[in-house]
């Protein structure tokens, strides 16, 4: 469920530092919640700031690693490549096994995607172990499967910040991420959640009514979450411009997510536009996508570089890849990556050239970004 169609939407590093809005009008949680909701994020937000202060400190260590437990997803969303209907959950000792080779390379933010996440049978363990070896746990989920008791226990395991995208206010025969189909699970989520919840909305191309996206902000607001917006992109994470119409819509939702960290700079602007922008990439070093056969790749948009086992993953390996210049950066639209190279941008210019691509592994079961097979 890690989309094509969300060039803004997986925005870790803005959501971890942006300031949560306080439940609105909308929100049904009692106080107790709200208590628990306040005080979590308290300690969240301190750690967030000696998250960047390490990273400003240290260009050693990887900010933000998204990790994938479970490729296999509930929905087949046609503009998704980043999911299968078959593959089997990585085994929980696994996935604690490359949690503490990240942690022990002093990772900040681990953020679990898939395929959906919350198809794996023990979520809840991986987000303890992630807290337990004190890094900032999120997620990035289709939200279908979320009940009641399945928000209370993802809080009870330590989840600080959960990620919902919504394409379209009623489902069509693209997207069955819809308002429509999600709202009783928003509705949930504001009674129950301690964490906090951002949701995504989308513009660009294919879009049937891109007024949906700010009726999705909007929801979202009266509900006390924040609220980002995703702007389509190609199979290669590039640039698809907005027409004048949903330049505005984006302007305006971009007004209710003010207090963002992604703000700082013209990234999101320059999406919008298909304007190449000036930045340094350091993917494979202080971000990494680690997908489900424990390879290191760039980002989801560029597996295969440079795919190397985790466990075989050097500090040197990532220094080479931190001093890397990306052929795909200017056009880049992978706004997780760009957050965290606003730590570094100012700093140590890159001047390397891709590793060789290692030859594709025997299995071809995962669909690589890239091709046309979706």
């Amino acid at each position: 469920m890690y989309t094509e169609r969300q060039g803004i939407s997986h925005n870790p590093m803005a959501e971890e530092v942006k300031t949560v809005a306080a439940p609105r009008k909308g929100s049904r949680a009692n106080a107790s919640v709200r208590w628990r909701k306040r005080l979590r994020f308290v300690r969240t937000r301190a750690r967030e700031l000696r998250m960047i202060g390490k990273a400003l400190l240290s260009t050693k260590h990887p900010v933000l690693v998204h990790i994938i437990p479970m490729r296999r997803c509930n929905l087949d969303c046609g503009y998704c490549n980043e999911y299968d209907d078959f593959s089997k959950p990585v085994p929980v000792e696994e996935m604690k096994r490359r949690l503490d080779i990240l942690a022990d390379m002093g990772t900040s933010i681990i953020t679990i995607s898939g395929g959906e996440p919350l198809m794996h049978p023990e979520l809840e363990e991986v987000i303890r172990h992630i807290r337990k070896r004190g890094m900032i746990a999120g997620m990035i989920t289709n939200g279908f499967l979320l009940s009641k008791e399945r928000i209370k226990s993802l809080g009870e395991a330590g989840l600080e910040h959960l990620q919902i995208s919504i394409d379209c206010v009623n489902p069509d025969d693209v997207s069955k991420k819809s308002l429509k189909s999600l709202d009783s699970r928003l509705e949930w989520l504001s009674e129950f959640a301690v964490f906090q919840v951002n949701i995504n909305s989308v513009l660009g191309s294919g879009v049937k009514n891109p007024e949906d996206a700010l009726t999705i902000a909007h929801r979202a607001i009266d509900l006390g979450f924040t609220s980002t917006v995703g702007i389509i992109h190609d199979h290669n994470g590039q640039l698809k411009p907005l027409d004048d119409k949903q330049i505005k819509i984006f302007e305006e939702i971009m007004t209710l997510g003010k207090r963002s960290f992604s703000r700082f700079n013209d990234f999101q602007h320059n999406v919008a536009r298909a304007k190449e922008h000036t930045w340094r990439c350091r993917s494979g070093s202080r971000y990494l996508y680690v997908c489900e056969d424990g390879l290191v790749h760039w980002c989801s948009q560029q597996r295969g570089y440079p795919g190397i086992p985790l466990s075989q993953y050097t500090p040197e390996m990532r220094q080479h890849e931190y001093l890397t210049d990306k052929f795909c950066g200017p056009r880049c639209t992978v706004s997780c990556v760009q957050q965290v190279a606003m730590l570094d941008n100012w700093r140590d210019p890159q001047t390397r050239k891709p590793m060789p691509m290692p030859p594709p592994p025997v299995s071809g079961d995962l669909i690589q970004i890239g091709s046309a097979q979706r």
